[in-house]
């Protein structure tokens, strides 16, 4: 029994350490214990270690404690192949291929929240199949400049719809176990000159048109990560900003994630350890630095930083803030008690990808009611254009995507109508090479167009596809567009197909808006952005009527590149003169400026037709005045007055009768998307509180409710008002 008791005495330590040691290893225990756990555990080289890359796409864990790693990859639309350890070679796996979602664009297109729920959902799916635990998106960027390269990637030019799309994206995907990061925060409005150019823009525009979107993926979206833009604001690079990281997102919004560099986003130790930076990613290894042997101990926030602190010169607490950050993204994700095995290429995927599709496809004009699609009243249908058969999966820059397939418009076509559909190329884009794009010969293009209007001299119907691609200065990162015209003179054969058929069905792909000047000349007009790998199925879905379309423009179309205010004035405007761009317009932006300064778009934002029609009746408030801290229902039924199913979109703006500073027009406060058969009334209902009639006082630099007179606006679109309402709000 001595023997016993002596046995248990001298293990009782070693087993009370054991159990101690559970703590942040136990994925059921409070995150916060645990964090607090692992980090007492920590030698500061460890800590320093989890606070920059180890590899392309992957931070160090602590192997001595068991913590895991963090394994990242580009989104937002999928799941990029994998590539090499140190470099953007591709490592060519057999196993990487995956679901290539739709555009963010065409999300926005689609004004439908339980849709963004279901993409966060699937799309994180394949992230945690991949083994991944921060999916590099979604992007919430402003589209200030319809010549952005990867405006395809966020969503639209209104910071409210932007917001509301993505909390249900970021809460769906981190409920199983992947950390969404948001990006870019923020300004990153155009690729040209993207690495250095510094943002001059008024507080007042910072507040209530760049940030909103952001804050609320924090506040309401639970935003685990987010990612610094490259650009730089006040002078300081967004990575090091201590105004924009430390004082405006983690003091003021609360946010308790960590902030990751953008691939080659940081520049220097002290901006980025005292501003704000907690992963540094991607430094000397960005594509843009030939010498590979500089270890990841050379980083910024690697061996420099570590001596700061050993020195004393930067506080130990700084560190472990930066620790703790990390170590909470791993004890949610990696190490996290709800991280998903996910699913890789599911029917269920392919799905919701069809689903996100078929909504944000966008009809902008049905003279006659030729769509839906009668094939019938037609003997022979010509299909004209490189985007009918285009891959649009690759490309892009960091969004492109390795599919197991994906369905092109022409096949999708011809899965519906058969060998009725004949095809022609018309013209040739090259392939989507980042950088550059192989082309064809001036003989060959030639030859192109040639076949094109030959056959459609002789065909009964010609559906044109085309629009943008992923190429280099097209869709793609790293560049702008150099033309709001459509590239590759599209323009000049869609005039030149109408001159010898007069049955034109135009369908475009892009994630910005274009000139359209044959937009006279054609019987229907249909935008798609990009509709992901089942591209040519929700296509058809909508072009033969199986599916009613309801998207709605998340952007301005406008008649000419110059009615945009960043064109107004002049390179200062944009690109910007000595790397200083000016946002001149202020909150003016996108549909705030046409409809404020009275510029008419050719389309305007929330604008999409549909096969059925609606009518509104007249909105009723639940009271005519209110307090500032109170609030006001809006109501208004909505009937489907057509033949066939359909679901309107119902927008609500508020416009302030007369305020103190200059405010827009009206602006976006909500909306709500409804399913209606035919016949079939719905009411609609919207809260009004004072957030919603709030503005940023550039005077009194906080935000503030004036008292007055107020209209709510029931819209269909931005200029579709169907009926409006006033109230008074008192103090």
């Amino acid at each position: 029994m001595r023997k016993i008791k002596t046995i248990v005495t001298c293990l009782l330590p070693v087993m009370l350490a054991q159990a101690q040691a559970q703590v942040y290893l136990d994925p059921n225990a409070p995150v916060e214990e645990r964090v607090k756990d692992a980090l007492s555990r920590m030698t500061t080289h460890e800590k320093i270690q989890i606070v920059h890359a180890q590899s392309k796409f992957t931070s160090a864990g602590v192997p001595r404690l068991g913590i895991r790693q963090l394994n990242m990859a580009d989104g937002p639309h999928g799941c990029r192949a994998e590539v090499d350890w140190n470099s953007w070679d591709y490592a060519n796996w057999t196993n990487d291929s995956v679901v290539a979602f739709p555009s963010l664009t065409c999300l926005a297109a689609t004004w439908n929240r339980e849709l963004a729920a279901s993409y966060g959902h699937a799309v994180s799916e394949e992230f945690a199949f991949r083994g991944k635990d921060i999916m590099l998106g979604p992007g919430t960027t402003i589209a200030r400049m319809p010549l952005n390269g990867r405006s395809f990637e966020y969503m639209g030019e209104d910071p409210y719809l932007a917001g509301e799309l993505a909390v249900p994206y970021i809460r769906s995907a981190q409920k199983n176990g992947v950390a969404c990061c948001l990006k870019h925060f923020f300004l990153n409005n155009q690729e040209v000159g993207r690495w250095n150019v510094n943002v001059n823009v008024s507080e007042r525009a910072v507040n209530e048109i760049y940030l909103p979107a952001f804050k609320k993926a924090v506040q309401k979206g639970g935003l685990w990560t987010i990612m610094g833009s490259y650009n730089r604001w006040n002078n300081v690079h967004c990575c090091e900003n201590d105004s924009l990281l430390n004082k405006i997102l983690k003091q003021q919004w609360g946010f308790d994630g960590a902030v990751i560099s953008d691939w080659g986003g940081t520049h220097h130790t002290w901006e980025a350890a005292t501003g704000g930076l907690d992963i540094e990613m991607g430094t000397a290894t960005n594509g843009k630095t030939v010498d590979r042997s500089k270890g990841y101990n050379t980083y910024y926030l690697a061996d420099a930083f570590e001596r700061l602190v050993n020195e004393g010169k930067i506080p130990m607490r700084v560190l472990d803030d930066k620790a703790s950050r990390v170590l909470r993204t791993i004890f949610r994700t990696a190490m996290g008690a709800g991280k998903a095995n996910g699913s890789l290429c599911s029917e269920a995927h392919y799905g919701v990808c069809r689903e996100i599709g078929q909504e944000g496809v966008v009809l902008l004009k049905n003279r006659q009611g030729i769509l839906p699609l009668d094939i019938s009243r037609y003997r022979r249908v010509l299909v004209v254009g490189d985007n009918a058969v285009r891959n649009m999966s690759e490309g892009g820059g960091s969004s492109e995507l390795k599919t197991k397939f994906d369905v092109s418009p022409l096949e999708g076509l011809r899965a519906v109508y058969g060998d009725r559909i004949d095809f022609a190329r018309g013209y040739y884009a090259g392939r989507a090479l980042y950088g550059k794009a192989d082309k064809l010969s001036k003989d060959s293009l030639d030859r192109l167009r040639s076949e094109a209007l030959e056959k459609a001299g002789e065909a009964d119907l010609v559906i044109f596809i085309g629009g943008l691609n992923k190429n280099y200065r097209q869709d793609c990162e790293d560049g702008d567009r150099e033309s709001y015209s459509l590239p590759y003179r599209q323009d000049d054969l869609i005039a030149g197909l109408a001159k010898v058929q007069r049955n034109i069905i135009v369908v475009t792909f892009g994630g910005n808006p274009f000139a359209m000047p044959w937009i006279g000349r054609v019987q229907a007009m249909v935008h798609c952005w990009y509709l992901g790998s089942m591209s040519g199925h929700a296509l058809a879905d909508v072009i033969s009527g199986k599916v009613n379309p309801s998207g709605k423009l998340p952007v301005t179309f406008a008649k000419r590149q110059e009615d945009y205010p960043c064109f107004r004035f002049g390179k200062e405007g944009y690109p910007g003169v000595d790397g200083q761009v000016y946002y001149k317009e202020g909150i003016f932006v996108g549909y705030r400026w046409f409809d404020t300064k009275r510029v008419a778009p050719l389309f305007p934002f929330g604008y999409g037709l549909s096969y059925t029609t609606f009518s509104y009746g007249k909105p009723r408030l639940s009271a005519t005045s209110m307090r500032a801290g109170g609030r006001i229902t809006v109501t208004v039924d909505v009937t489907n007055t057509g033949r066939r199913e359909g679901k309107e979109t119902v927008q609500l703006y508020i416009s302030d009768e007369r305020s103190s500073e200059e405010r827009p027009a009206k602006e976006l406060r909500n909306f709500a998307k409804v399913s209606l058969k035919p016949g079939e009334t719905k009411t609609v209902s919207f809260t009004v509180t004072a957030e919603d009639l709030q503005f940023f006082s550039a005077r009194r630099h906080r935000w503030v409710v004036e008292p007055g007179v107020f209209k709510a606006l029931v819209c269909a679109s931005e200029t579709d008002v169907r009926g409006v309402a006033r109230f008074s709000v008192t103090d």
